[in-house]
């Protein structure tokens, strides 16, 4: 029985011993047939493009005695602002709601914390694209003239341009990358191989400030005559490896 046993034991560290030399080997062979004769390069590109989006982001601020006042002097500004917005022309899908909050505002009595009311915060931004830019005065009047704050004013792409400008970007960067590669190869006296691998190290799109100045019903016309879109820049970066032949 003990005899037994231990032939059995003996073929399995046997076994397991085989599977480790051939794992070990296979990682040789690997490194020495793939990953030996390598060459890296990182790409870079920056595209120049036209911002088709002009967004308006509009803060709407109340407080009350109840969480109730405050949320309803809220929505009275807000459904104000949109319906001026909606009779100059722009459309529901245009306005659109970045954030709601309602919170108690606390004052502290002989070490007692008591709430002493609420306020509501309402974040809108209204999307304006280019064929509407000369709304922006108006629309801007309107915001005003409801209650509501304006915070800033951005440049910006719509989600398909996005998209578009990402995938010319990364596939200039990837193009770089092999451009690098082939020049470090033919700089060593090799030829650039096939690609081992490639990834998107980055890709910079951030929307482009145009106003961040307190805006006033007085200072609107002037602000809305300034804001012109130009070209802006997109990058992109990635890293390839080559094998080297």
């Amino acid at each position: 029985m003990t005899q037994k046993i231990s032939n059995s034991v003996l073929i399995t560290l046997i076994i397991v011993i085989g599977i480790f030399i051939f794992s070990a080997a296979a990682m040789v062979y690997l490194n020495s047939t793939v990953y030996a004769k390598t060459v890296s390069s990182t790409g870079i590109s920056t595209i120049k493009v036209m911002p088709d989006l002009i967004s308006v982001y509009f803060n709407v601020q109340t407080d009350g005695k109840t969480s109730s006042e405050a949320n309803d002097k809220n929505s009275e500004i807000t459904n104000k602002m949109k319906n001026s917005l909606l009779g100059l022309g722009f459309e529901e899908k245009e306005i659109q709601t970045q954030g709601f909050s309602i919170y108690p505002n606390y004052d502290w009595q002989s070490g007692t914390q008591k709430i002493k009311g609420y306020t509501a915060t309402h974040s809108v931004v209204l999307k304006i694209p280019l064929d509407k830019k000369e709304k922006i005065g108006n629309a801007l009047d309107a915001g005003i003239e409801a209650g509501a704050g304006i915070s800033q004013i951005n440049y910006e792409l719509t989600d398909e341009n996005q998209n578009k400008y990402k995938a010319e970007a990364i596939k200039k960067a990837s193009e770089d990358s092999r451009i690098k590669a082939a020049a470090i190869a033919e700089g060593a006296g090799q030829k650039l191989g096939k690609i081992v691998s490639i990834s998107t190290d980055e890709f910079n799109y951030v929307p482009w400030l145009a106003v961040s100045d307190s805006i006033t019903k007085e200072s609107s016309p002037e602000i809305a005559a300034k804001i012109t879109p130009s070209e802006q820049e997109i990058s992109a970066r990635v890293t390839a490896v080559f094998k080297l032949n």
